[in-house]
Order: structure tokens, then sequence, then C-alpha cells
């Protein structure tokens, strides 16, 4: 737990500022525990039939049926840890922060999509898409550090995930290959991690180093990647999770801005009890820990004009047959055959 008199004097300003007569209703939630949660891998197992296999106590997180809030004192007393227990290395649930679980709950994937996770590690996110997808489509999960890409790869596995190719390249690489390419594109980007203060003291260290100022014009060239690999009538999905505003709606904004083809599309607030919208961009979602049991997190869903709705082409697909779906996977593997380095390519074929 971070003291909340650790916190910078200039990230304080900003918030209250920001929230206004929530502010001291903001400091007092840095006074209660962090709420740790689980998702289940609905691939493998329904959240019902995990709840009998394992010890602890399970409580719904209320923005996502397969989330699950534990006690962060399972297993102190002679149990078995959720990180140990066997239902874990068979791949049935995935350790996640409850307010971590809503973009790839936001997003809206159905099998037969192709999806691209572009800064996925370690994996909690794309373990999710994989889920929803049931092993038709094609899931590309991408992060640009080769290290966190193998944690990536052996989660995915862990999961049973299907129709995967997991990449380590920057998102202009990946622009090259797969040029309007994606019905749907999530991008968690990395930020400030205002949103995880209270979680982890270390963010408010890596703050003071590396603030907004550092992560908006990054995370404006990986979304500016993102909106070309996004084909036209597909969705994206930009997270953060952090506060600051010139990371998250002023970013949105720029996209908007330089892409006119893109257009932002409402959240429903009603989904994730206690979340409010956007300051000053109406049909973003924000989550405040002293507004909800999760950490905070900002999110919004953009489409591009022109196609489908992203529903047509994927019908197609989860109605196709075998020789159908190879030839979708064949296609997609000839499109991968660029001068990469193959050592950090990794594709599995259910």
């Amino acid at each position: 737990m971070t003291d909340v008199r650790q916190l910078p004097e200039a990230f304080l300003s900003e918030m209250q500022e920001l929230l206004g007569e929530e502010y001291g209703q903001y400091l007092e939630s840095f006074k209660e525990e962090w709420k740790p949660g689980l998702r289940v891998n609905t691939w493998k197992a329904k959240p019902q039939e995990l709840a009998k296999l394992v010890p602890w106590n399970l409580e719904p997180v209320p923005w996502t049926g397969n989330g699950f809030y534990y006690s962060s004192e399972a297993g102190d007393e002679g149990g078995v840890r959720p990180s140990k227990h066997p239902a874990y290395y068979c791949g049935l649930y995935y350790l996640q922060e409850p307010s971590a679980m809503t973009p790839a709950a936001m997003l809206p994937v159905v099998p037969g999509d192709r999806v691209l996770d572009l800064c996925a590690a370690p994996g909690g996110k794309s373990t999710e898409l994989a889920s929803k997808l049931k092993g038709r489509g094609m899931l590309v999960s991408n992060d640009i550090s080769y290290s966190r890409a193998r944690a990536l790869l052996k989660n995915l596995e862990l999961a049973g995930a299907a129709n995967i190719c997991v990449t380590s390249e920057t998102p202009e690489k990946l622009a090259c290959v797969w040029p309007e390419f994606f019905d749907k594109i999530l991008v968690d980007a990395p930020c400030s991690g205002e949103g995880m203060f209270r979680r982890d003291e270390n963010m408010v260290r890596d703050w003071l180093e590396k603030g907004p100022e550092y992560y908006a014009p990054v995370q404006r060239r990986i979304l500016s990647q993102a909106v070309s690999m996004l084909r036209p009538g597909g969705y994206m999905l930009y997270s953060t999770c952090t506060f600051s505003r010139q990371e998250d709606e002023e970013n949105v904004s720029y996209v908007l801005k330089e892409f006119p083809q893109m257009e932002l599309c409402c959240l429903d607030l009603d989904k994730v009890p206690g979340a409010c919208g956007g300051f000053g961009l109406s049909g973003c979602m924000r989550l405040f820990p002293h507004r909800l049991r999760g950490e905070g997190h900002f999110l919004a869903l953009m489409r591009k004009r022109g196609g489908d709705d992203g529903g047509t082409r994927a019908a197609q697909i989860r109605t196709s047959g075998t020789a159908d779906k190879e030839k979708e996977l064949d296609a997609f593997l000839r499109q991968c055959s660029v001068e990469w380095d193959y050592s950090r390519i990794v594709i599995h074929q259910d």
C-alpha cells in the first residue's frame, strides 16, 4: 500500500483540479486495501465449475461475467494461494486486477474476428480476447519487449489459446505488414501509471522519472500505427491505467482530429457501476478507486468509418467449414512473409 504522503505535489494538484469535490474521497481510498481478482478462462471452464474447485470465496466483479474478487488473505491460513493452486497451472483462471478486466470486456470481439493486441504483455487481456474468439479467427499479440513477449506466449499457451501469433516488433513494422487488416484492435498503452499508485508505490517513483509528458507522444505514435492497421468498419479500444488528461482524452481527441475516418463510440457507463464519463470528451469511460472496487483506468472505443459493422465477415468465417478456416489462416501466414527476425515470431494453429 502507498502512503498518500508519498504522492508528488504536482500529481495531487492535478487530481484536485480533475476531481473537485471528490478529491477528498480519492485520498481516503488510499487507506483501503486494493482488491485482487481472478478471471475465469471460459475457453477451459465455466465460472460455476471453477467455484467448486477452489477453496476461496469468490465474489463477482460487476462488469464482467467471468471475473471475481477473492480475499487478499486467501491461502494465508495454511491453504493454497491463488497463484499456487493446481487450477491456476491448468490455465483455468488468470490473476488480474478487476479494473484491468474492463478493456477486453468492452472490445466487441466475436468468433471469427482478426484481432490485434498491440501492447499485450503479460497477457491478461490477450488471454481473454482469445477466449472470446473461441478458437475461430486469429489473434496477434505483440509486445515490443522480447522478454515480455516470452512471458506473454507462456500465458497464452497456459490458457490453451488457439490460432495465435505472438510477435515482438514495433508498431511501425507491424503496420507495414498488415495495413487495414484487423477487425478489432486493443491498444492498452504504456502509460504513467497514476491509476496504480495505491497498489504499487514503485509506480510513484517511475512517474517522477517518466511522467505524462514522456508517455503522451509515445501513445500517439502507437495509436497512429494502430489506426492504419484497422480495417474500415473495425473497432479500436484505447485504454490506460492513468488519470492524466494528456494521456487520455487529449490522445483520443488527437486521433479524431488527425484521422477523420475515426469516430468515437459511446461506452455504456451502466455496464460498470461507479464509472464516470470522460473529462471534456463525452463517450469515454473513467474508473476511480474511490468510486468502485478497483484501481484507476481509462477507456475509449473508436470505429473506422466505412465497411460493415465488424460482424458480417466474422459471421461468414464462423459458419464456414474447416477447409475455409485453413485457407484463412494460410492467407494470414503468407502475409507474414517479410524480412523479419523469425526467431522472434511464434505462430500457433489449433
